[in-house]
């Protein structure tokens, strides 16, 4: 029974998957030949030096890279097993479903209220004023912030310090009540404190969004991660469950890589 179970786990569809993207700036080829599966109610963290393309990677995967008029991508990227380039494909809804936290926190010049209840705003999922406002409440509740801002959510956002802005971008993207959470960096900025904050948020998210990070930090790789993603010079070299890539890499370049070899 134990063995059925855990081969049903195993043959589970991914919630994403790439199949050979190639992703050029120009001429330039900053992604060669990527496939990759993105498990579901996991965290999935993309290593690899700096310019090695996990950043331009992560952006791929809810259509980001289209806001830079020379990036081009091709190949199969697929969400809940629909084609994220069909022509029937509605962006703005697809990165509400696929919701993007930045390197530096980005909060609207707008209240804390403002900048969680813009989304559910613009994509009317609010009902009446009382629903929006429960709604706003719970994602910041979720961010793990609410205790924190209860009293003041008229003042700015971006008042905050900035583990708390980080946060509220946090809390800003569950609101439309997204599966999937991609976070390119969300840490490098911060202070140790609030990393562990961010750190043990994104633990608890987990059980209901499935996330992508894009970390320097291998340590943190190492916390917070279930399936680790090494890339190096825009290719991906492999890929396996963090405790394997990070003790019992098969490829050569991951081993230089996690022991300070290279990058």
């Amino acid at each position: 029974m134990d063995i059925q179970m855990q081969n049903a786990a195993v043959v589970k569809p991914p919630i994403m998957s790439t199949k050979n993207v190639d992703v050029f700036y120009g001429k330039k080829q900053a992604i060669d030949n990527v496939s990759l599966d993105i498990p579901e109610n996991q965290i999935t963290a993309l290593i690899g030096p700096s310019g090695c393309g996990k950043s331009t990677y992560l952006r791929c995967l809810n259509r980001m890279n289209d806001t830079i008029s020379i990036c081009k991508v091709t190949g199969d990227i697929r969400f809940a097993g629909q084609d994220i380039h069909d022509k029937k494909v509605d962006v703005v809804a697809l990165r509400a479903r696929i919701g993007m936290v930045f390197q530096k926190a980005n909060p609207f010049p707008k209240s804390i209220f403002e900048n969680v209840a813009y989304g559910p705003r613009i994509h009317d999922l609010a009902d009446n004023k009382d629903h929006l406002k429960d709604i706003v409440i719970t994602s910041l509740k979720r961010a793990g912030l609410y205790d924190e801002v209860s009293d003041r959510l008229d003042e700015s956002g971006t008042g905050l310090s900035g583990g708390q802005q980080q946060r509220l971008c946090i809390a800003r993207a569950i609101a439309v009540d997204p599966q999937v959470i991609l976070m390119d960096e969300p840490c490098s900025a911060l202070d140790p404190i609030a990393t562990a904050v961010i750190e043990d948020l994104m633990e608890q998210m987990r059980e209901k969004y499935t996330i992508v990070t894009v970390t320097h930090s291998m340590a943190q790789a190492a916390r917070i991660s279930q399936k680790t993603a090494f890339f190096h010079l825009g290719t991906l070299v492999e890929v396996g469950a963090t405790e394997k890539i990070f003790t019992n890499p098969e490829d050569q370049r991951t081993q230089n890589y996690i022991s300070g070899k290279i990058g």
